[in-house]
């Protein structure tokens, strides 16, 4: 008696256009979103950084030509100062270098700071100069620098002069005040930063500024600081120009975002980024 092996069904194999899983290759995706609102800003910093760096350049050809304006008005002879000054016009002549005569009024002194010099505190000594050219000719003179020990008139009468003296100095623009420094409070005769215009409205001055300077000898400024004359400042140019740093920094900064930009673009994806997609075309 013979017997036949069981007939089996039909396979999907069987089939002449069957593609198995294994035949067909995988492919290789990466997983999640390629690119976030990280790319964005990274991608903005690069082009803000080249804008500022830019404009960086075009502060410092200004600030250069500002300078050389200065410079040029330091070095030439010392002008008369008329009695009467145009505010508006001082400035056209900031840094020029002027004298004038008059008697200091030391009764409406005024001392602004606390003021650090060489790691000790002290005050600007800021006098009203009386002048002969009539009422309304009075001028505002920083006359320097004084320790905080001898703030009080009473401990230094020889920078008290009664008679009339010359002023030579330079006429400056106002000031202005940044953001951290506090407000005045006249009242109180607590003064921070010279507020040229606010002095001269409580002296009756004109709102005309100027810095008395003097030669940096050593044995002179030790002979002033300890007998409290109010030491002046040397005859130059201290306006900063830190420009040329800044163009430096944005335009690294610029260079270096635009690398890291490109490398987050271009780089491959990881083998944990990646997954197999399942082919369903079988």
């Amino acid at each position: 008696m013979s017997t036949s092996a069981p007939r089996r069904g039909r396979q999907a194999a069987d089939e002449p256009g069957f593609t198995s899983l294994v035949d067909n290759p995988p492919e290789l995706v990466r997983s999640g979103r390629k690119h976030g609102p990280g790319l964005i800003i990274l991608a903005i910093i690069p082009v803000t950084a080249f804008i500022l760096g830019t404009w960086q350049v075009q502060r410092l050809k200004w600030k250069t030509e500002l300078l050389a304006k200065c410079e040029d008005r330091i070095v030439r002879e010392p002008l008369p100062l008329p009695p009467r000054v145009d505010p508006d016009a001082i400035v056209d002549f900031d840094y020029r270098r002027v004298w004038t005569e008059g008697h200091f009024r030391h009764d409406q002194e005024m001392l602004i700071g606390p003021r650090m010099r060489e790691g000790e505190q002290g005050y600007m000594v800021v006098t009203p100069l009386e002048r002969e050219g009539g009422e309304g000719s009075t001028v505002l003179v920083n006359r320097g620098w004084i320790s905080k020990k001898v703030m009080d008139q009473s401990k230094r009468p020889d920078s008290l002069p009664t008679g009339k003296v010359r002023v030579s100095g330079l006429l400056r623009e106002p000031w202005k005040k940044n953001m951290f420094t506090p407000d005045n409070k006249p009242e109180r005769g607590e003064f921070y930063f010279p507020d040229v215009r606010q002095m001269a409205a409580l002296t009756g001055s004109q709102p005309v500024w100027i810095e008395q300077t003097m030669d940096p000898d050593y044995f002179q400024v030790m002979d002033f600081e300890t007998r409290g004359i109010p030491i002046g400042r040397p005859a130059e140019v201290n306006i900063r120009n830190n420009h040329a740093q800044y163009i430096f920094t944005w335009y690294g900064l610029s260079i270096a975002t635009s690398i890291m930009f490109w490398l987050v673009v271009k780089k491959p994806p990881t083998d944990i980024a990646r997954r197999v997609r399942m082919n369903k075309s079988w």
